[in-house]
């Protein structure tokens, strides 16, 4: 932990940092399987469904951001690289040589849920460990996830 006059313990800021720093690895690659969607998505209704995954990678990209700066507002150090996560991340790995749309639709909705599910345990996890500002940025991305799952799964092709 580096030095700050942040005025949380360090053993709740140290929480937090863990907390913060498993979520970055998981939103970055999050960020990247939407990517990779985006840029494989073929099919019918291609162009709506191209520009909804670049908008859903710019909000994705919005919240790692928030959470590396909350991490390093703690006196943490963000772990950002690509390698790291890889490495950390708790998404299961994207499909490769998928095109339709709609299998797209289907992986990326269970990333996003995933990653949601994951956000809501961590606004429970920063409650009781004593730092609901570290909550509410949490609360925050799963708003934002539960909207770009809706946005997402509305594109899906019921029978």
């Amino acid at each position: 932990m580096h030095h700050t006059h942040n005025t949380l313990p360090e053993n709740i800021r140290g929480q937090s940092v863990e907390l913060l720093n498993r979520h970055l690895a998981a939103a970055i690659d999050l960020h990247a399987q939407v990517k990779q969607a985006h840029w494989n998505v073929r099919g019918s209704g291609f162009s709506a469904v191209h520009e909804l995954f670049d908008n859903a990678a710019i909000e994705v990209e919005t919240y790692s951001d928030l959470i590396a700066e909350r991490t390093a507002a703690l006196g943490g150090t963000a772990h950002g690289t690509v390698q790291l996560a890889a490495e950390r991340s708790f998404l299961v790995p994207y499909p490769l040589g998928v095109a339709e749309a709609r299998q797209h639709i289907f992986a990326l909705s269970q990333a996003v849920s995933a990653f949601g599910q994951s956000i809501r345990e961590a606004i429970a996890l920063s409650t009781t460990h004593g730092d609901p500002v570290t909550a509410d940025l949490f609360t925050k991305v799963a708003g934002g996830m539960d909207r770009q799952l809706w946005l997402i799964e509305s594109h899906a092709v019921r029978p």
